[in-house]
């Protein structure tokens, strides 16, 4: 077998991408860093649908709420990532034998394409009805309530920091809805101060309120996500 004289060992070669006409140096950046990124390539080995797959799976492996036989609805689903992890840990297909068979409901705006084992609706979440429909749909109320959603970007920082709060607060809001008691919200949320009222309310509606930041999550990314789990219940709706 020939020497690898190269000098790099086993290192992977890092991709260089050129700026190409008409393609902006923000661009260029963003694919060079796709191709670069160990998760974009771990999720097309593993049949993710995306990268943000990981940052679902580091969470639940970190707090443990996506249990065989839970009721999980997943806002904003599309592309489907959130969704594939959660039928495989909730047992939505039935594969582990002895083991409670959970469901997993994806809502979206868009439609996406069908995900084995996921009930995928297209729905706006904030719609009057939204929550009474999920119910139907899932034959009683939710063990979980997961969203990955993030505003269409502005270019500006602070306004994009108060869509995806306000955004963040709508999901809760539905989820003090539809969720059990004892039930988890997690949710993304965009770090900047203007998320001290979400955390405030969310503190009021359930036994503890985390803050983490997986390591899926980019390193300049300003993204963290709030686990909230051990729902209140609707009592505490006030």
């Amino acid at each position: 077998m020939a020497k690898n004289t190269s000098g790099r060992g086993e290192r992977e070669l890092r991709v260089k991408v050129k700026t190409a006409r008409g393609r902006k140096l923000s661009s260029t950046r963003w694919l060079e860093r796709q191709l670069n990124d160990p998760y974009v390539k771990r999720a097309k080995a593993e049949g993710y649908r995306g990268r943000a797959a990981f940052k679902i799976l580091e969470l639940d492996d970190k707090y443990r709420f996506l249990v065989p036989g839970a009721r999980v609805v997943d806002l904003g689903c599309a592309p489907g990532g959130w969704c594939q992890v959660a039928v495989a840990r909730v047992n939505a297909l039935g594969e582990k034998q002895g083991k409670a068979v959970g469901t997993v409901l994806g809502v979206d705006l868009q439609e996406i394409e069908p995900i084995t084992g996921a009930e995928i609706h297209q729905l706006d979440f904030m719609a009057d009805d939204a929550d009474a429909l999920v119910k139907e749909w899932l034959g009683g109320t939710a063990t979980v309530v997961m969203s990955d959603m993030a505003a269409a970007s502005s270019g500006h920082k602070g306004t994009d920091h108060l869509r995806i709060v306000a955004l963040c607060e709508a999901a809760a809001y539905f989820a003090f809805d539809v969720l059990e008691e004892g039930g988890t919200f997690v949710a993304k949320v965009l770090q900047g101060g203007a998320e001290d009222s979400l955390q405030s309310v969310l503190k009021q509606r359930f036994t503890k309120v985390a803050n983490v930041k997986p390591p899926a999550s980019r390193s300049d990314s300003s993204e963290k996500f709030v686990v909230a789990t051990g729902f209140r219940g609707r009592e505490s709706n006030s």
